[in-house]
């Protein structure tokens, strides 16, 4: 196997030799106030890659007070078209620096490169491109109203200063979708990216003053959730929460928000359904099966891991994915013939191999995996085989809380009412799939599953113009779209006497 420094691109090399890597607070990369870093580690070998330094209370209100004094300063005076062109020019430079950011996501997440290629980095580029559009088509409206002589508008200002805080599964991704939006509309924004995953954030931070955006507008402090997460949530000069990750840390933002009752918009996780039909096209749903959970690793908020499959075709179709699953090649990430690369971190992978244990206790069968991967080179590694159980029913632990790996649970249905009254059994509501060449039947089902998104004959399929959020106790709000704008704009009313 070739070394480290054979494998990455030089680039990636120097970003890696400064180390500990800085945190981006007012336009400047400063260590933390407390001196204290962190270890960054690579989830297909456990070594150490680099330090990072570590955000705390303090960090994050010098942070708020950057972000405050460019909201009420200098990007005040920024137009709608210069909002356009610098988000545009931070496209041009995440598309320039493709190969870099690419490598740095797979070393530091374990997804294969082939992914971070395809998916991840060409995904935020279109991103940035999308809001940067929206910029100057913001607007507020002019309203006939019943009453007096009076001229009536609306305008459609910036919330101010926004705290964001994202997970590890899509590190950058999830970075694009709260700081294009937010920016686009005018805000200023604090960034937490997650501690298992900061250094794309932190090269993004790089490409963002390469850019040319103000000092303050985008600060990005890399920290943990107990510390960095809990100052900024409640910090009382912060004027929305944005939180991407599991409901127990939501709930916990939630009640960090009522000090001064900022907006909180969350995405949470999910237990989606994912529903083949006997009438489906079965070679289509085993495609659609095989992306929906063990892309990414499984490690996917909307993945379709409660696989419901109707009776008729259920042994045969479980029969079918076994045999796919078991050709998945496990490997580590920058290999470009992986297709599944390691979890993100000793943690998960505890977490994951836990959820294994007690779905067997349970009386579900593995049909394939089933354990961590415990030969060879592997070993060293976070990596989890990838796992059918059959013999699942909707009530075991494996069905009902989120594994966030690559298992999913094949559970046998009868009707159409049966499986709408499985699937919206569960207290998530972000996602759901529907395999069926009945029109009728797909929105029937469609319809009556409670979940944010629904794909028909496709599953995992995004663009920034679709609205992503989901119902219960998958959170509120929308990221994508112009659903989004709502989040990071409040109208103000005015009224002008004509008399």
């Amino acid at each position: 196997m070739a070394t480290k420094q054979q494998e990455l691109h030089p680039s990636v090399v120097k970003f890696l030799s400064n180390s500990p890597k800085k945190m981006l607070i007012n336009g400047e990369f400063v260590s933390a106030k407390s001196g204290k870093t962190f270890d960054t580690v690579n989830p297909a070998t456990g070594d150490v890659i680099v330090k990072v330094c570590e955000a705390d209370k303090e960090d994050i209100d010098l942070a708020v007070k950057a972000a405050r004094k460019a909201f009420e300063g200098e990007w005040k005076k920024v137009t709608p078209y210069q909002r356009e062109m610098l988000l545009n020019k931070l496209a041009d430079l995440i598309e320039k620096n493709a190969e870099e950011l690419a490598q740095l996501e797979t070393l530091d997440n374990g997804k294969p490169i082939s992914e971070s290629k395809a998916v991840d980095v060409p995904a935020s580029v279109q991103h940035f491109r999308y809001y940067a559009g929206w910029a100057t088509k913001i607007h507020g409206e002019t309203l006939p109203v019943s009453v007096g002589n009076f001229h009536a508008y609306t305008l459609r200002e910036p919330v101010g200063v926004v705290g964001q805080i994202i997970p590890w599964n899509f590190p950058l991704l999830m970075a694009t979708w709260k700081i294009a939006v937010a920016v686009a509309c005018g805000n200023c924004v604090v960034l937490k990216p997650a501690e298992q995953t900061p250094l794309t954030a932190l090269r993004l931070g790089e490409l963002v003053m390469e850019a040319g955006f103000p000092p303050g507008v985008i600060n990005i402090c890399p920290g943990f959730g107990e510390t960095a997460g809990a100052a900024l949530s409640s910090h009382m000069d912060v004027d929305k929460v944005a939180f991407t990750g599991e409901y127990i840390t939501g709930r916990k933002i939630v009640q960090a928000s009522v000090g001064n009752l900022k907006r909180v918009s969350l995405e949470l996780g999910g237990k989606s359904p994912n529903i083949v039909f006997t009438d489906g096209d079965m070679e289509g749903a085993l495609r659609g099966c095989m992306g929906s959970v063990f892309f990414n690793q499984g490690q996917v908020c909307c993945a379709g891991t409660r696989l419901f499959i109707e009776k008729k075709i259920y042994e045969d179709f479980v029969s079918k994915l076994t045999d796919k699953v078991k050709k998945i090649r496990v490997g580590m990430g920058l290999d470009p013939n992986t297709q599944m690369g390691p979890l993100v971190s000793d943690d998960q992978l505890k977490r994951v191999t836990g959820y294994l244990e007690a779905g067997k206790k349970e009386g579900a069968k593995p049909t394939c995996g089933g354990d961590r991967v415990k030969e060879g080179d592997l070993s060293k590694g976070y990596f989890v085989q990838p796992t059918v159980f059959a013999d699942v029913n909707n009530n075991m632990k494996i069905a009902r809380e989120e594994i966030f790996g690559p298992v999913v649970s094949a559970i046998p249905f009868k009707d159409v009412e049966d499986v709408v009254f499985q699937g919206n059994d569960t207290t998530y509501g972000l996602a759901a799939g529907i395999w069926t060449n009945d029109l009728k039947k797909a929105h029937k089902v469609a319809k009556a599953i409670k979940a944010g998104t629904v794909w028909v004959n496709c599953y995992n399929c995004f663009d920034p113009c679709v609205p992503f959020g989901g119902f219960k106790q998958s959170g509120y709000g929308r990221e994508g779209g112009l659903h989004a704008l709502e989040l990071y704009t409040q109208p103000k009313s005015v009224w002008v006497s004509l008399d």
